[in-house]
C-alpha cells in the first residue's frame, strides 16, 4: 500500500510540473517578443519599470503571435505585457495586413493595438486612413470613431464610425456615410460594405444619385460594381422623367430597367400621369410603363381625374407621344362618364381615346354602346371634346318618372360634342328610330313617342335630354300608353346593362382585385447578422434581384407567403 501511494504522489508531481510547464509555455506565447532593441535605456521617473528602445542604424522590432512591429521609439512594460510605439509605426501581420501611423498603444495579452495620428491599415484590395484606429488581432477587427475614409478598386467610402471585420472583408459603417464613385454618390446612415464583391446594404435614410437616376430607401441593397440594386423600405426611385415607389423597388442601369412590387405608385413628372398597382416595370430604352395586379391609371383633367383600369396596363412613348393601353377587362371613370370594354387605346399626340370590343359608356344615366366607341380631348386645353360611337349606335336611359320604361334612340353611327367637359350635343345618324317617354310639367305622360327618321339630334342639359329633332321625313307618332305594346316599346338590339354601371372610382376593381393576396416583402432585416443578409435574400422567392428573367421581368406571382390587400 505504501508502495502505491508513493507511486501516486511521484505520477501526481510529475502531472503538477507538467501543468506548470505548460501554463510558462502558454505565458512564454503571449509575451511580447524583442527582435531589434537597438539603444536601451531606462526611464524610472517617467515610465517606471519600463525598457526604452530607440533606433539605431535600424527601427526598434518587436514580434507577437503573428504580427511584427517596427518603431522609431519603443517603451516596453514587460511584466505588464505591453508596448507603446512612437514614430513611423509599422504594424505588419503576415502578408496581408500592414497598419502605419504616429503612434501605437499595444496589448499583448489581448492582442489589442491602438493607433493614433495619419493611420493607414492596408490589405491587398482597399486602404483604410483615420486618425485614430483600435485593432483587436484576437477577433479581426478594426475600430474607428473619429471619421475615416476607405479606399479600394472602385470607391471612396468615408463616415464617421466604421468597424471592419477582416475574415469576411466586410466593413459596417455608422453616421454620415458617403461613398464617391466616378458614376454615382451614394449618402447613407448606416451601410454594410463587403470588399470583395463590392456590396452594399444599407439600413435607415439612403440616397444614390447617377447620372441619370437617383434612388431612395431606408433599407436597401446595392452592388456598387454595376450600379444594380432594390429597397424594401420606404423606396423611391426618380428615373427617366418618372418616380417610381413601392414596397420594394429593383433598378439595373446597364438593362434601363426598373421593377416595383405591392403598393406601387409611378408618377409622370412631364405629363402628370400617375399609375398605381402591385406590379410594375419601366423600361427606358423603350420609354414604356407595364403595370398589373389592381392597376389603374390616373391623369388630372382640369380638377377632374379620369381613372383606366385593365388586367394590364402599358404606357409607351416619348412625354409628347405617350399611348397608354388597358388591355382585358378595361373600365374607365370621371365624374358624369365612365366606361368599360375589352382594351382601351389612348394617345396622347391625337387626343383619340379608343374603346374596343363590346364597349359600353355611360353619360349621367345615359347607357351608350356601339361596335367601337371613340373620346376626343382638345389639346389645348385638355378638355373632352367629341364622341364616336360606330356602327350600331345605341342610347339607352331608365325612364326617371316610372322607372319602368326605357328611353332609347338608335342608328349607325352616333357623334357627340363636349362643352366644358359636359356633353351637350348628339347627332345619331343612318337609320335611325326613337322610343321617348313623354311627360308634361306635372310629370303625367303624354304618350310614347316612336319614330324612324334619317338623323336624330338630340340637345342634352346636365346629362339629361332636353329636345329631340328629327331630320329627313320622319315617320312616327306619340302613342297613348294603352295603344303601346309592351314588345312594341323596345327597340331591336337593345341589351339595359345597367347593373355594370360604374358609379365611382372603386367600382372599376372587380372583386378578384379588391380580394388580392401579396407576397410578403423580405430580406435585409437585421444588420448584425454579418453575413445573413445575402443569403436571406438569395432564398427569398420573392426578391426581384432572383426574379429578373432574359426580359426583364419579374414575376409578379412569385410564390411567397402572401398577405391580403387592405
Amino acid at each position: 500500500m505504501k508502495t502505491i501511494g508513493l507511486f501516486a504522489l511521484l505520477l501526481l508531481a510529475f502531472a503538477n510540473h507538467g501543468l506548470a510547464q505548460n501554463s510558462a509555455d502558454q505565458e512564454e506565447a503571449k509575451q511580447i517578443n524583442i527582435v531589434h532593441g537597438a539603444n536601451f535605456t531606462k526611464n524610472e521617473v517617467d515610465y517606471p519599470g519600463a525598457s526604452i528602445f530607440s533606433k539605431d542604424e535600424r527601427q526598434v522590432q518587436f514580434e507577437h503571435q503573428g504580427a511584427d512591429l517596427w518603431c522609431d521609439v519603443a517603451i516596453y512594460y514587460q511584466l505588464e505585457n505591453r508596448l507603446e510605439a512612437i514614430g513611423n509605426v509599422i504594424l505588419k501581420q503576415g502578408d496581408s495586413v500592414q497598419m502605419t501611423s504616429k503612434k501605437i498603444n499595444y496589448l499583448g495579452d489581448d492582442k489589442l493595438a491602438k493607433a493614433w495620428g495619419n493611420v493607414i491599415l492596408k490589405n491587398a484590395s482597399m486602404t483604410l486612413k483615420t486618425d485614430t484606429l483600435r485593432f483587436d488581432r484576437e477577433k479581426q477587427e478594426a475600430f474607428y470613431r473619429d471619421n475615416g475614409t476607405v479606399i479600394d478598386s472602385a470607391n471612396t467610402l468615408t463616415s464617421k464610425i466604421g468597424k471592419y471585420f477582416m475574415e469576411l472583408k466586410k466593413y459596417q459603417f455608422l453616421d454620415s456615410v458617403h461613398v464617391q464613385n466616378p458614376e454615382y454618390t451614394l449618402d447613407s446612415e448606416q451601410l454594410d460594405y463587403y470588399t470583395t464583391s463590392k456590396n452594399a446594404y444599407m439600413y435607415g435614410p439612403s440616397t444614390i444619385v447617377g447620372e441619370a437616376y437617383k434612388i431612395y430607401c431606408e433599407r436597401g441593397f446595392y452592388d456598387t460594381k454595376i450600379e444594380s440594386g432594390y429597397g424594401i423600405k420606404n423606396t423611391r426611385i426618380d428615373y427617366n422623367n418618372r418616380i417610381i415607389e413601392g414596397d420594394s423597388v429593383y433598378f439595373n442601369k446597364a438593362n434601363e430597367f426598373a421593377s416595383a412590387t405591392n403598393n406601387i405608385t409611378v408618377t409622370d413628372t412631364i405629363n402628370k400621369g400617375i399609375i398605381r398597382a402591385h406590379y410594375a416595370e419601366v423600361h427606358k430604352a423603350k420609354d414604356s410603363v407595364f403595370a398589373t395586379r389592381r392597376a389603374v391609371s390616373i391623369s388630372v383633367q382640369q380638377q377632374d381625374s379620369l381613372y383606366v383600369h385593365g388586367d394590364t396596363l402599358m404606357v409607351t412613348g416619348k412625354p409628347e407621344e405617350r399611348l397608354l393601353r388597358a388591355f382585358r377587362n378595361a373600365k374607365f371613370y370621371k365624374t358624369d362618364l365612365s366606361g368599360k370594354c375589352d382594351s382601351i387605346h389612348s394617345e396622347q399626340k391625337t387626343g383619340i381615346t379608343q374603346l374596343i370590343k363590346n364597349p359600353v359608356i355611360w353619360n349621367g344615366a345615359n347607357q351608350m354602346t356601339g361596335d367601337s366607341i371613340h373620346l376626343k380631348s382638345n389639346l389645348k386645353t385638355e378638355k373632352l371634346d367629341s364622341l364616336k360611337v360606330l356602327r350600331n349606335a345605341f342610347i339607352i336611359s331608365l325612364d326617371s318618372v316610372s322607372m319602368t320604361g326605357y328611353n332609347q334612340a338608335k342608328g349607325i353611327n352616333l357623334f357627340g360634342k363636349f362643352i366644358e367637359n359636359e356633353l351637350k350635343l348628339i347627332d345619331l345618324v343612318q337609320n335611325t328610330e326613337v322610343v321617348y317617354y313623354m311627360y308634361n310639367d306635372d310629370d303625367e305622360l303624354i304618350g310614347i313617342d316612336k319614330t324612324v327618321c334619317s338623323k336624330i339630334r338630340i340637345t342634352m342639359e346636365e346629362n339629361d335630354i332636353e329636345n329631340l329633332t328629327f331630320f329627313t321625313d320622319p315617320d312616327g307618332d306619340i302613342f297613348p300608353e294603352k295603344d303601346l305594346p309592351e314588345n312594341s316599346r323596345i327597340l331591336k338590339g337593345f341589351v339595359w346593362r345597367g347593373d355594370e354601371r360604374i358609379l365611382t372610382k372603386e367600382d372599376i376593381f372587380d372583386e378578384d382585385d379588391n380580394n388580392l393576396e401579396l407576397v410578403v416583402i423580405q430580406g435585409i432585416d437585421n444588420p448584425i447578422d454579418i453575413d445573413a443578409e445575402e443569403q436571406q435574400r438569395s432564398q427569398n422567392e420573392s426578391d426581384p434581384v432572383n426574379k429578373i428573367k432574359t426580359d426583364n421581368a419579374v414575376d409578379p406571382k412569385a410564390n411567397a407567403t402572401k398577405k391580403k390587400v387592405n
